[in-house]
């Protein structure tokens, strides 16, 4: 709230009606020892100018670099109506649809939301959002042991080619749980799920399988066979996927004779801005059999008495609107800013859009990977991918990307962390708004730090992993 309104007298007014005498006495029941006094850390008042000039400058140390990164969240073009249309005070101010006869505008938005999903990931069911893509999972790990009733096993299958933010979040939600997430190594040629590294688990009761496509290598799994493996090992299966590739790969509906059981992703591809961090929302859908087993809020949609289209919350299985033992999850919101300016941008790209979107990103990751391999850089893996690709270094990538930094450029997700195993590796990620000049500043920058540390006498691996 930029501007509170009360004046003295306002404030006078409101204590004397509630019977204290002054603020100071509503925080009471705050032990003397627990408060401050004085505000010494706080810093003397500015002026409304000043403060606008202070953010003003705080936001410009960000830069605007030009961004290589992928690794969950990607640079596309957002068209200018998207927020303009978001922001508008019917949106921006509106929560949860509690009552319907007067949020009809926020549950059509929403039933649109639900429509498009499904119909771009193939599937039958979809709600109306979740946080973000990594609790989206957790969730349709919990989704999947309820509604699994032929396994007795709370076991899940987690390939180490998903995204490890997504599997830390997942295993933090439901290790506590009494679930266990079953590490599956990646084939270190290929960086994808073989089924020869499911062998092991062959006749095991197993609840789900998790399969993301394209993996966090950007590599692209076999979703086919994999599929049916879970299914004739008895287990669900649960898609992780980017939204944006769904225009352009086969969706998660029809992987295999049976498609996937769940599928779940993060939505920021689809006209969320870059924001330092967030705000993201998680998408899910479903089988219709396990849509009771969903969590968070389906938005239906009717007729009334007179014959008029309407729309409802259909199904909300929150502890707030039934018993807690039935309940399946407390998500409390459903990210509807986000779902509106996701829905906003769909509409607009359509289905040959977000294609073209998908084509061009793949196109410039292929023409970057191009462009930068040579001697000292080469592609890790040898199997298709899709936007991004990981690329491994002679070099030691912390002084060979040093100098990047400086000329304004993000040249990628150093992967040493998350997997030490592929020692001098990144992970390049180029979409539909990066240009052929783009992509040969990197070229040019990376050639020349690469030419200066190799006559410098800089270590250099003997041979690439």
């Amino acid at each position: 709230m930029p501007f509170i309104p009360h004046t003295e007298n306002d404030i006078r007014r409101m204590l004397d009606c509630i019977g204290v005498s002054s603020v100071e006495q509503l925080f009471d029941e705050i032990p003397a020892g627990l408060r401050s006094e004085t505000m010494e850390r706080v810093p003397e008042a500015l002026t409304e100018h000043e403060v606008s000039r202070l953010m003003s400058q705080r936001a410009a140390q960000d830069g605007q670099p030009l961004c290589f990164i992928g690794a969950g969240a990607y640079e596309h073009h957002i068209p200018a109506a998207v927020w303009e249309l978001t922001t508008r005070g019917e949106f921006y101010s509106a929560y949860t649809p509690y009552q319907a006869e007067a949020s009809q505008g926020t549950l059509q938005l929403i039933y649109e939301f639900q429509s498009m999903m499904t119909a771009l990931l193939a599937m039958e069911v979809a709600n109306a959002s979740l946080y973000d893509g990594a609790s989206a999972l957790a969730e349709a790990v919990l989704m999947a042991i309820r509604a699994n009733r032929k396994s007795k096993a709370r076991r899940i299958l987690m390939p180490s080619a998903v995204h490890p933010a997504y599997r830390q979040t997942t295993h933090s939600i439901v290790n506590n749980q009494q679930i266990e997430l079953v590490d599956v190594p990646y084939d270190d040629q290929g960086g994808h799920t073989g089924l020869d590294r499911l062998a092991q688990h062959e006749g095991e009761d197993i609840a789900a399988l998790v399969i993301a496509q394209p993996n966090f290598f950007g590599v692209l799994e076999e979703v086919d066979a994999l599929t049916d493996w879970a299914h004739a090992n008895g287990a669900l299966v649960i898609a992780v996927v980017n939204p944006v590739a769904m225009a352009l790969l086969k969706p998660p509906g029809q992987w295999g004779e049976k498609g996937a059981d769940i599928v779940v992703g993060e939505g920021q591809p689809l006209g969320v801005p870059l924001s330092s961090g967030g705000p993201y929302f998680g998408f899910m859908c479903s089988k219709q059999q396990y849509v009771r087993q969903m969590p968070g809020r389906i938005v239906g949609r009717t007729v009334d008495r007179d014959g008029r289209t309407g729309y409802t919350l259909t199904l909300q299985a929150r502890e707030q609107h039934i018993r807690r033992s039935k309940a399946t999850s407390n998500i409390c919101t459903n990210q509807g800013l986000l779902v509106t300016a996701a829905t906003i941008h769909m509409a607009l790209l359509g289905g040959e859009g977000l294609r073209r979107v998908a084509q061009a990103s793949h196109a410039n990751t292929r023409k970057l990977v191009a462009k930068l391999s040579g001697e000292h850089i080469r592609l890790r893996f040898d199997r298709p991918y899709f936007h991004e690709a990981v690329l491994s270094s002679t070099l030691p990538l912390k002084r060979l990307l040093r100098p990047l930094y400086a000329h304004n450029l993000q040249p990628g997700y150093v992967l040493t962390e998350a997997y030490p195993e592929l020692g001098e590796s990144m992970l390049v990620c180029a979409t539909e708004t990066k240009s052929d000049a783009d992509l040969e500043l990197y070229r040019s920058h990376l050639e020349r730090v690469i030419e200066k540390q190799t006559t410098a006498g800089c270590p250099v691996q003997p041979k690439m992993a």
